[in-house]
């Protein structure tokens, strides 16, 4: 399959700069599940700029909605 990066980066909320998975999307799920963590798209904008990106923190931040 064809890597849309181009397309992707316009969506992309990760704000950590040096990034080289940054909107190529199936790398960044991989090496964020790799990590234990969840990929930045699935946090809003003031959790995401904090870099804790562990699923306790996605739990955390979403319980509300449970």
């Amino acid at each position: 399959m064809e890597c849309k990066q181009e397309r992707n980066l316009k969506n992309c909320p990760c704000t950590y700069e040096p990034c080289s998975k940054k909107g190529i999307c199936c790398e960044c799920i991989a090496y964020h599940r790799k990590m234990g963590e969840l990929p930045a798209c699935l946090f809003p904008p003031e959790v995401e700029r904090t870099y804790d990106r562990s699923i306790r923190r996605f739990v955390q931040t979403y319980k509300h909605l449970l």
